[in-house]
C-alpha cells in the first residue's frame, strides 16, 4: 500500500490535511508532524471508515513543541519523547494503524528553531551511552506497543556533508547499515526498520558507504520505506522519478510504502502515487 505523508503540509493540522487529501481521492495517509490541534484526534476517528492511516514520528504534535529524541541524556527531553511515543501508539491503536515509526536518536538536543537549518555545535553525548539509552527505551516502548498490536519501526537518520564537517563526527544514530543492524539485533522482535531512501542517499555520500549495500544488508529487517529524492547533499524531499536510484534495490513485498514528497500541489502528489504504483507493481 502506498501512503502519502502529511509532512509537506506543516501549517495545517493532520486532520485538515487528511480532509484535503480525501477530497482529492488520496485515501492512504501517513500522519506526520503538522500544526498542533487538541481537537484533531477525535475528528480523525470518523475518517477511518474512508481511508487508511499510519502514524509517524512527531504526531500528534504536542501543544508545547520539542525535538523528539529517545537517545537524549536530558531527563526532560527523554520524558517528553517517551510520553509522546506512548501517545502516538494509543492513537495508532484507535485509528487502526499497524505500525508506529520514528527517527533513530542522536547525540545532542537541538532546539525546535534549529530544525531545517545548520545545527548549532553542541556538546555531544558519548555514542555508546546514547545508543544504550536508545535501545533500552525502544524496547520499553515496543513492549507497550506489542500489547496493543502495534509494531515499532525505526527510521534511519540522515547526516549531510555539511553537518559531518560542522561536528567533526557523526552525531546521529543509524545512518549506516552497520549501526542499523547492530540496533536491530539489540531490540526485540516487535521492532523493525523504516528505510528512508532519501536519507540513505545523503548519508552514503557523507560517510562513503554503498547505499545499495545498505538496502541489501538491511532488507530482512525492513518493514516500510519512505520515498523522496534529492541531490545527495541534503535531504530536500523532492519528487521521485522513474530514474530514482532506489527502485531496483528495494523490497516489493511490503504493505507500507510512503511518499514523503513535500509539495502541496495535489496533481503532482497524485502523479507521484501513480508513478510509485507503476514502479513497484508493474
Amino acid at each position: 500500500m502506498i501512503y502519502l505523508s502529511t509532512g509537506g503540509f506543516n501549517l495545517f493540522s493532520g486532520y485538515e490535511t487528511s480532509k484535503l487529501l480525501l477530497q482529492n481521492n488520496i485515501t492512504n495517509i501517513e500522519l506526520s508532524g503538522g500544526a498542533s490541534n487538541t481537537e484533531q484526534i477525535e475528528k480523525l476517528l470518523p475518517l477511518t471508515s474512508s481511508c487508511n492511516f499510519q502514524v509517524h514520528n512527531y504526531f500528534p504534535p504536542p501543544q508545547e513543541p520539542f525535538v523528539f529524541n529517545l537517545a537524549s541524556q536530558d531527563e526532560q527531553i527523554y520524558a517528553n519523547s517517551f510520553q509522546h511515543a506512548h501517545t502516538a501508539i494509543d492513537l495508532a491503536e484507535k485509528i487502526g494503524s499497524r505500525f508506529y515509526s520514528f527517527h533513530a536518536g542522536f547525540l545532542f538536543d537541538p532546539k525546535v528553531d534549529d530544525l531545517g537549518k545548520q545545527f548549532k555545535k553542541k556538546k555531544l553525548s558519548h555514542r555508546e551511552s546514547a545508543k544504550e539509552s536508545f535501545v533500552d527505551r525502544v524496547n520499553q516502548i515496543s513492549d507497550y506497543a506489542q500489547k496493543k498490536g502495534i509494531m515499532i519501526l525505526l527510521e534511519n537518520n540522515v547526516i549531510s556533508c555539511a553537518n559531518m564537517k560542522h561536528f567533526g563526527i557523526n552525531p546521529f544514530l543509524m545512518t549506516d547499515h552497520k549501526e542499523a543492524i547492530e540496533i536491530m539485533n539489540s531490540t526485540d522482535d516487535n521492532v523493525g526498520l523504516l528505510t528512508d531512501v532519501a536519507h540513505l542517499k545523503v548519508s552514503s555520500q557523507s560517510e562513503g558507504f554503498c547505499k545499495n549495500e545498505y538496502l541489501d544488508f538491511t532488507g530482512e529487517y525492513t518493514f516500510a520505506y519512505h520515498f523522496s529524492d534529492n541531490d545527495g547533499k541534503s535531504d530536500t524531499n523532492q519528487a521521485v522519478t522513474s530514474d530514482s536510484w532506489f527502485w531496483p534495490f528495494i523490497r516489493r513485498d511490503l504493505t507500507y510504502y510512503s511518499l514523503e514528497v513535500y509539495s502541496q500541489n495535489l496533481e503532482v502528489l497524485a502523479q507521484q502515487i501513480d508513478l510509485a504504483k507503476r514502479m513497484l507493481y508493474s
